[in-house]
């Protein structure tokens, strides 16, 4: 008997010493951060913004390295995060789409809710509806008279079926007892090419992409899905003080591992990028990008996750929503 304790203490001991504690060997080799879209969009800048300060942040020795893998809405990238060891060297940066819509568009194999360990939101943008400048429609006010009296007739350009423009259009469709011609396309830069050609009549644009044309005087902007107006859209209504209600979007960016990420590991990584972002000239070179800073902790984006998760899915079951 006492033999055996002491072989038992003497395994236990050995696998004690061969896996020293995460905090003083990670990082021992290099970071991924996936992304799971092609380069230049918001979410490739809030990626490449992280990972150029990341090293130096975490210290040791630490690299980090982008690796954009689209495919299917984002879900291809998605997976190959939530299937990876849980061990500090994988993480994911994505928009919503793969957290809370594409699983309930798709087939994914993986659990959303349960696969992926939240560590923070880094930020948040809200979609502005936009017309052409030579669009008869001035105000969201005309724009919904209009819509009333055609039903089916006006076109909303998105950026792909299922995307967050193209929830949003169908939440305020939904919302303003209304209907229109929702129009797909493979990207947000084909529906800025059709806008401005007048081929399309509005689109739930993401501020940062309808921003620069909207300064310009090539697009006019009706209304913004924030909660309060932009700073940086100080004259555009918000859509709920319009008397549209329940239609306050956003599209966010955010920071998650494979689910089981060691405490440590999570916590210096949250750290590392509050701080980042926090730095005086990131926050302002995001802000005029037309980001909100959030830096949630993870139990706040645990708990964000659930509600957008269920909200977008009452929606798409509610309106039919298809991927193709």
């Amino acid at each position: 008997m006492k033999r055996r304790h002491l072989l038992q203490a003497g395994i236990a001991l050995t696998a004690t010493s061969a896996h020293p504690s995460w905090a003083e060997t990670w990082p021992s080799k290099p970071i991924t951060l996936v992304v799971p879209f092609p380069p230049g969009g918001s979410t490739d800048l809030i990626a490449r913004t992280l990972s150029a300060k990341l090293a130096e942040k975490i210290g040791g020795g630490a690299t980090f390295v982008v690796d954009n893998r689209a495919g299917a809405t984002g879900t291809i990238g998605a997976s190959q995060v939530a299937h990876a060891p849980a061990d500090g060297y994988t993480l994911l940066v994505s928009s919503l789409g793969p957290f809370v819509i594409a699983p309930h568009l798709i087939k994914v194999n993986y659990d959303a809710l349960k696969d992926l360990d939240p560590i923070t939101v880094v930020v948040q943008a809200p979609n502005v509806l936009v017309v052409p400048v030579a669009s008869a429609r001035k105000s969201i006010t005309e724009l919904i008279s209009y819509l009333k009296a055609n039903p089916d007739k006006m076109s909303f350009a998105s950026s792909g079926n299922g995307s967050s423009d193209h929830l949003t259009a169908e939440l305020f469709w939904q919302q303003t007892g209304t209907s229109g011609i929702h129009v797909p396309y493979k990207g947000g830069g084909p529906v800025m090419t059709d806008l401005l050609g007048n081929q399309v009549e509005s689109s739930f644009m993401n501020i940062n992409t309808a921003l620069p044309q909207i300064k310009a005087g090539k697009l006019r902007a009706l209304a913004i899905t924030s909660a309060k107006r932009s700073p940086l859209l100080p004259d555009v209504p918000t859509l709920e003080e319009s008397g549209v209600k329940e239609v306050n979007v956003n599209s966010w960016q955010a920071v998650a591992a494979p689910r089981g990420l060691p405490a440590d590991i999570k916590k210096r990584l949250l750290e590392a990028i509050v701080s980042i972002i926090k730095e005086p000239a990131v926050t302002a070179n995001l802000l005029a990008l037309g980001f909100e800073v959030v830096l949630n902790t993870p139990e706040q984006f645990a708990a964000y996750q659930a509600s957008e998760f269920a909200r977008w899915q009452k929606l798409i079951s509610a309106r039919n929503i298809k991927a193709d």
